[in-house]
């Protein structure tokens, strides 16, 4: 394997390339439908050496793309703001062995961002919960458009 320093400009044409050729597709009902209950997901992001960062987070879904609040200066935040490749894999909780992994590409959009991690906290933790916004946190929105889907839907079918 290539030093850090070598493998960067590989890594920057091969992020070039990714860009340039994928598209969003539609999402599946049957996945913003979980989505919109309490999906929890795990994202990565590519830090500068390549190498993978995962955190979990509260997923959403606007449309066909798949949403998730974070504050910005996070390491999540500052990868892909350097390389918008994101990866989340997702559980059905009301179906344990349906899984989803999307594939995309990152945005981050300020607008609305204290209002969305307000109504996750309501959605994840309940009605009565205040928010986990601090005070001092510059929240955002990172959306995803998907590019690809895989997993195994309910029955261990692919998602359609």
């Amino acid at each position: 394997m290539p030093e850090p320093a070598l493998r960067a400009p590989y890594l920057e044409r091969a992020a070039m390339i990714y860009n340039a050729i994928l598209m969003p597709i539609t999402l599946p009902q049957s996945l913003k439908t979980i989505l919109l209950d309490k999906a929890y997901g795990h994202v990565v992001t590519f830090n500068a050496s390549g190498r993978p960062q995962i955190t979990m987070v509260w997923m959403d879904v606007d449309g066909d793309e798949v949403l998730f609040n974070t504050s910005e200066g996070r390491r999540k935040t500052q990868n892909l703001r350097r390389d918008p490749r994101v990866i989340v894999s997702m559980q059905d909780r009301n179906n344990p062995q349906s899984y989803a992994v999307f594939h995309g590409k990152a945005r981050i959009v300020e607008q609305g961002a204290n209002d969305h991690i307000d109504a996750l906290t309501k959605r994840f933790l309940g009605p009565n919960v205040p928010t986990v916004r601090q005070p001092t946190d510059k929240r955002v929105i990172v959306r995803i458009s998907v590019d690809r889907v895989s997993g195994a839907g309910p029955g261990y079918k692919p998602w359609t």
